[in-house]
């Protein structure tokens, strides 16, 4: 894997405003809104009622379905209330509302899991209520316990971090590095791989030197770390496994069908801190920016949390906010108002102005081709446009619409500031239906 081989990308503006300061931890709110909807397959169902006193750590939502992962309480206080709350999607969630004591009372559930076996790693897993960090929510003990396991030989952690202004994994590498080797080690172990590679943007170089003199102190010589040029969508795992691999990704093909298992990197850190203490996932780091907020920090929150709460302890807003985006602005979500709440795979929350939230003017195509120079896997988003517009779904077949990850780069790099990304993701919905 010496000479490896990069896709096309795009350049856009880092902003890592926050790369350089230390995660501070922020006060446990007055109330905390935990949604029973966090991960990837089906939700959970509430293990509390109202009145119930809860502690941290304590297990408050679960379910039995195999693609699921538990919930637990971020705080210790009394449940308020369960409630039906609309979501970022259009549909409804279920929220415990915890009414917080401040105290932090710890749970007597948590306790450090005894893993001396691939069984007890993949209970631990799923114990942790881990799921992919990064964003896209699957739950870990499911991607750690793949069908073909014996056929995989790799780990490859995504460190990339290749959306702007987002800098939580930078932080958990500097701040949290041993955390991501012993991790690392565990799961290395007792999925018996081969080798285990870190991919990280060359931005991070802060990153890179604390994990490399780790990875020596620890003598992990199975453990490389993969430097990534700093552009854009680096860290999509299509892309990440081919650029660390080699090995050529299509959409619907899972990295273990390739021999890989991939996972997040505050994912991998978090894991490494739950095998050793038993705490599950009730907190994670986010990074708090945007020309709207008047103190970008990198913070801890408790799951549950509410945006206003956490601006609130970044100093408030310096503007109006016109847009507040739940992770990055490439691919992460607007939402409704800054009474929602946090989730485990929130990275990020941007608060953006009139001035930087504004859509500018969409203009006719000019045939320029820049969207499929730009396009990792050199698709036709302007072909793909015009097949939607005339409800052509063989021509969206006929040019592989649905190997579209809906980067967005495509809409980035457009001198006519079309909508391509969400274009290809309903022309995706239209063959989907057609299909049925």
């Amino acid at each position: 894997m010496s000479q490896r081989k990069h896709l096309p990308s795009i350049h856009v503006p880092h902003h890592k405003n926050t790369a350089g300061l230390e995660t501070v931890v922020m006060p446990v709110p007055d109330v905390v809104k935990i949604c029973m909807s966090q991960n990837i397959g089906a939700p959970c169902k509430p293990l509390v009622e109202k009145g119930d006193y809860v502690k941290v750590g304590q297990r408050i939502g679960d379910v039995d379905a195999f693609v699921s992962a538990p919930i637990f309480s971020s705080v210790s206080g009394n449940v308020k209330d369960i409630v039906q709350s609309r979501g970022s999607m259009g549909g409804f969630e279920t929220l415990v509302v915890i009414e917080t004591d401040k105290k932090q009372e710890i749970s007597e559930e948590v306790v450090a899991p005894v893993i001396e076996s691939f069984d007890d790693l993949i209970k631990a897993a799923r114990d942790s209520g881990m799921v992919g960090l990064g964003g896209a929510s699957f739950p870990t003990h499911v991607k750690l316990n793949p069908k073909n396991l014996d056929e995989c030989k790799y780990l490859v952690v995504n460190a990339a971090e290749c959306e702007p202004f987002i800098t939580t994994d930078n932080r958990e590498m500097v701040e949290n590095g041993q955390d991501i080797l012993d991790g690392m080690k565990m799961i290395m172990h007792h999925l018996n791989l081969e080798k285990g590679y870190i991919g990280i943007e060359s931005n991070k170089p802060d990153a890179i030197e604390n994990l490399k003199i780790l990875i020596e102190q620890n003598e992990m010589n199975d453990v490389e770390i993969v430097t990534l040029p700093s552009s854009y969508p680096k860290g999509a795992e299509r892309v990440l496994v081919y650029e660390v691999t080699g090995q050529v990704m299509d959409a619907g093909v899972l990295p273990a069908q390739l021999g890989v298992i991939l996972a997040n990197v505050s994912t991998i850190g978090h894991l490494g801190v739950y095998f050793k203490t038993g705490m599950p996932i009730v907190r994670r780091r986010v990074t708090i920016d945007g020309d709207a907020v008047s103190e970008p920090k990198n913070v801890f929150i408790p799951i549950g949390a509410q945006i206003a709460d956490v601006i609130e302890f970044c100093g408030g807003y310096k503007k109006e906010p016109r847009k507040i985006v739940m992770g990055g602005p490439m691919m992460g979500r607007a939402t409704m108002a800054d009474d929602s709440v946090t989730m485990k795979n929130t990275s990020a929350i941007l608060c953006f102005s009139q001035e930087m939230a504004e859509v500018k003017t969409e203009t006719g195509c000019i045939n320029c081709q820049r969207c499929h120079e730009a396009c990792p896997f050199g698709l036709m988003p302007s072909i793909f446009a015009e097949a939607y517009e005339n409800h052509d779904v063989d021509m969206l077949n006929r040019f592989n619409v649905m190997q579209c990850m809906e980067c967005g780069s495509c809409s980035y790099i457009c001198p006519a500031r079309r909508p391509l990304s969400m274009t290809n993701k309903m022309s995706k919905i239209m063959v989907k239906e057609a299909s049925k």
